[in-house]
């Protein structure tokens, strides 16, 4: 089994590529492939499983984030939450006056809202397979995990276009 999550995925699903890359392959140099540790955040705002989710939406709000790995008490990743999971659901539209119904409160934890087992990657894996997640998952970021599935990051899809951007590639 392989260990890492990218890999593990890849090798699943087949998303790996291989020679020639694909059009739009990051690569500042021809021998050398971005990594995922040139372009995450590695200032990592976590929550916790019995966090608000009151708390956690003005966390993330003071930060200017949209996503935020939950860690347990081991401090290994056991979920994400993104700005997604803290809007009203679709059915609130379509009855009148059910507003009640969802609240955005420190009653309901982030361990009832939050996704788990997210999909990771790790600091050394390439850019492209992380943009390749992200694409194929439409979602916007992912955690960068390091020893003991701990949280040493973030990346984001405005961080991959930000590596687009700095790339050159017209």
């Amino acid at each position: 089994m392989a260990r890492r999550g990218v890999e593990r995925l890849a090798n699943r699903t087949g998303s790996c590529h291989s020679s020639p890359p694909p059009r739009g392959d990051l690569q500042s140099k021809p021998e050398r492939h971005v990594k995922v540790r040139d372009y995450m955040s590695s200032e990592v705002v976590t929550a916790n499983l019995r966090d608000g989710l009151r708390q956690t939406f003005y966390r993330m709000r003071e930060r200017g984030i949209r996503h935020m790995p939950v860690v347990g008490e081991d401090e290994a990743i056991v979920g994400v939450i993104s700005d997604r999971d803290l809007r009203m659901p679709d059915w609130v539209d379509d009855e009148e006056n059910v507003a009640h119904y969802y609240l955005l409160d420190n009653d309901h934890k982030v361990e009832g809202a939050m996704t788990r087992d997210p999909l990771v990657v790790h600091a050394d894996d390439r850019l492209q397979d992380a943009v390749d997640l992200i694409l194929k998952h439409r979602i916007g970021a992912l955690p960068v995990v390091g020893e003991g599935r701990r949280v040493v990051g973030m990346i984001s899809a405005v961080d991959m276009l930000r590596a687009f951007s700095e790339s050159g590639v017209e």
